[in-house]
């Protein structure tokens, strides 16, 4: 399997970026991911999460490339 970055909208991003970055969870922990990115006002971040499960997996090990547009 190629590992492709995966396209992910700049909002979305940003919030995955914030809850990386805010070192609260491992990124591993899908549920926690949404849990905090909604409490940190993220709204787009965790609906992406919830319903991109396999893209958002498949992200962890290949990366993201951030679509243009967004915030």
């Amino acid at each position: 399997m190629e590992k492709q970055p995966v396209p992910v909208p700049a909002a979305v991003y940003e919030g995955l970026e914030a809850v990386r970055l805010s070192g609260a969870t491992n990124m591993f922990d899908r549920p926690r991911v949404i849990e905090l990115a909604e409490v940190m006002g993220y709204d787009e971040t965790a609906a992406w999460v919830r319903d991109h499960r396999s893209a958002y997996a498949h992200l962890l090990f290949a990366g993201v490339i951030v679509e243009e547009g967004g915030r």
